[in-house]
């Protein structure tokens, strides 16, 4: 049985204007992020636009930030929500090539500046199953990002 595409129901300046209203914060596997963090003790700044890329979360004190990627937007490799979609895939794939680039950059700015970054992907939290997992294994990237930073500076005195 072959599937059919299905075509899009509102013209092409609806959808433009609907998706001109999606402004990728707060989503929910941000929420999940953040309210474990929070529940942790820690407090933090989000989508700081003081910081290249505007990260979904900072942690000053501990000179972290994290950005809690869609699969889909940011090209998790391996993983099925990456897929392209069907149609229009020149589009497409420009339009991931270009959000990999720019993720590259900002990270390498951040990096440059002395930032440690993390990386959380929404299909590691989406499940309730893996969830608490990451959550801790984040925990201890943000104490190792800190026993890092701790011990650069007992080498530089």
């Amino acid at each position: 049985m072959e599937v059919m595409p299905v075509s899009d129901v509102l013209t092409k300046e609806q959808r433009h204007l609907n998706m001109s209203h999606i402004h990728g914060k707060d989503t929910k596997p941000e929420e999940i992020v953040k309210k474990y963090l929070f529940s942790k003790g820690y407090r933090y700044r989000k989508n700081d636009s003081r910081y290249p890329g505007r990260p979904d979360i900072v942690l000053p004190k501990y000179h972290t930030v994290i950005f809690v990627h869609g699969c889909f937007w940011h090209r998790h490799p391996g993983c099925t929500y990456a897929a392209i979609p069907s149609t229009n895939r020149e589009f497409w794939q420009k339009k991931f090539d270009q959000n990999v680039a720019r993720d590259k950059k900002v990270q390498g700015q951040l990096k440059a500046d002395g930032w440690n970054i993390i990386v959380v992907w929404e299909c590691e939290i989406s499940r309730k199953s893996d969830r608490k997992e990451r959550l801790q294994r984040l925990e201890n990237e943000i104490r190792t990002a800190i026993t890092g930073r701790e011990t650069k500076k007992d080498e530089n005195k």
